[in-house]
């Protein structure tokens, strides 16, 4: 599985508003996206979806923008990357048969694989929350292995 653009945006703008919440400002969607180099008329976009998945809320007027709807140790990047993306899975292949009767070879162990991939993506992103990324990206925590786990 690929996390996709709306996915890794998502995740840059709710950093962003994590980075600067500290004055309890709204943040505007241009200053959000001079911050994080994203195109504005896409993050107004991401923007409204994860408002309507309950993870930032927005003021309309002079002053408005958005700012985060929960503490930052509240939402996962499991929640971000869903709120966009929609489920995280491996793909959408169906589950194996409960009796393990296949319609065809190897179907089912599969089937099977895909879905543990999927459940074991879903628990690492949970393990993440914005407040963990916050503290990697102010140094205060250390960034994980780009190895893959080799």
């Amino acid at each position: 599985m690929k996390v996709s653009t709306r996915g890794d945006y998502a995740s840059r703008a709710l950093l962003s508003l994590a980075l600067h919440a500290d004055d309890g400002r709204p943040n505007s969607v241009r200053d959000i996206a001079e911050r994080t180099a994203l195109p504005q008329p896409y993050l107004e976009q991401i923007l409204l979806a994860l408002k309507g998945a309950g993870l930032v809320r927005s003021k309309r007027g002079v002053g408005g923008g958005y700012i985060l709807a929960r503490p930052t140790d509240e939402i996962t990047l499991a929640e971000i990357v869903g709120a966009v993306d929609g489920p995280i899975a491996a793909g959408d292949f169906g589950a194996p048969h409960a009796d393990g009767a296949c319609d065809h070879e190897g179907q089912c162990v599969l089937l099977s694989i895909w879905g543990d991939v999927g459940s074991r993506m879903r628990a690492m992103l949970q393990a993440i929350t914005l407040a963990d990324i916050a503290n990697m990206a102010r140094g205060q925590k250390t960034w994980p292995s780009s190895d893959g786990g080799r």
